[in-house]
């Protein structure tokens, strides 16, 4: 069986920033999308926000999620949501104190 070609995807935000959006531990149900800064050298603003998914194949534990096919699937609104909904990944290396919770502009 040929192997899948992973599928890639960029999103720019407001502030004219660059980010690779992947799609990561995709479960039956679920996936987690991890924005990463492009051009950053290190990993501090990188970004991730939960994606739950309401199709049919959710609906069955048995199932399993692909990951490209989430990300293929995406439309700008949804990655602008779920990037307003993200999280800082490094909050142990938050040295102002900003709220990991704090919503991306």
């Amino acid at each position: 069986m040929p192997k899948k070609r992973k599928f890639e995807r960029t999103f720019t935000d407001l502030e004219a920033r660059s980010w690779r959006v992947d799609v990561r531990l995709a479960g039956s149900s679920n996936a987690m999308v991890v924005f990463l800064l492009l051009g950053a050298s290190n990993a501090r603003q990188d970004r991730y926000a939960w994606f739950n998914s309401d199709s049919a194949e959710a609906r069955s534990v048995t199932s399993h999620l692909d990951a490209s096919d989430i990300l293929r699937s995406f439309t700008d609104d949804q990655l602008a949501l779920l990037f307003r909904k993200s999280m800082l990944i490094a909050a142990a290396s938050n040295p102002l104190g900003i709220p990991v919770t704090q919503f991306a502009v």
